[in-house]
C-alpha cells in the first residue's frame, strides 16, 4: 500500500540498519506525531511510509550518521468502523484490501432489518463526514465508517 497515508492510531516500525538505538516501534498520537531519537517529536500524519523513510534518512544524514539506511513499515493499521444494522457494530482492525462487504462480514453480517442496497460510507478524509451511498465492493480505508441503513418495507 505505497500510497497509504499514516494517521493517528497507526503503529509503525522504524529500523535504521546497524543502529539498534534508532530502531523503534511507535504508535502515532492523536495529533499524528511520534518521538524519534535525536530528532524529537515529528509530525508524520499524512505521510506515506516512503516519504517518512526519506524524511528520517535526510534528517539523520550528515549530522548523526554518514549513510543511514532506514526502513519504515506499518505494524498495525488504525481501525475502521461499522454502524447501523449489523450484528456486531463497532471498531475493527483494518486489513489491506478491505471492501464494504468484507467489513460488514467482519461485523457479523446484516441484521434482518438491514437494507442491503443502502449502505453509506463516511471517508475519514472527508472533513464534512457526509456519508455517500456505495456498492458492496467499494474499497474502504482505515478510519472510514460503514453505515448500514434500516430497510423500510
Amino acid at each position: 500500500m505505497s500510497n497509504y497515508e499514516l494517521g493517528a492510531g497507526d503503529k509503525i516500525m522504524i529500523t535504521v540498519f546497524r543502529e539498534p538505538d534508532l530502531t523503534l516501534e511507535a504508535k502515532l498520537t492523536d495529533a499524528g506525531t511520534i518521538i524519534f531519537p535525536f530528532l524529537g517529536e515529528m509530525n508524520v500524519k499524512g505521510l506515506t511510509v516512503g516519504r517518512l523513510k526519506d524524511k528520517i534518512t535526510q534528517s539523520l544524514s550528515g549530522r548523526y550518521l554518514k549513510d543511514p539506511r532506514v526502513t519504515v513499515s506499518v505494524l498495525e493499521y488504525r481501525e475502521f468502523f461499522v454502524n447501523g444494522e449489523v450484528n456486531r457494530p463497532g471498531a475493527f482492525p483494518y486489513l489491506p484490501g478491505l471492501t464494504v462487504q468484507k467489513a460488514i462480514s467482519i461485523a457479523g453480517g446484516f441484521t434482518e432489518r438491514a437494507s442491503q442496497s443502502s449502505v453509506l460510507l463516511e471517508r475519514e478524509k472527508d472533513v464534512a463526514r457526509q456519508g455517500i451511498e456505495v456498492e458492496l465492493d467499494a474499497p474502504i480505508a482505515p478510519g472510514d465508517v460503514v453505515i448500514v441503513e434500516e430497510s423500510f418495507f
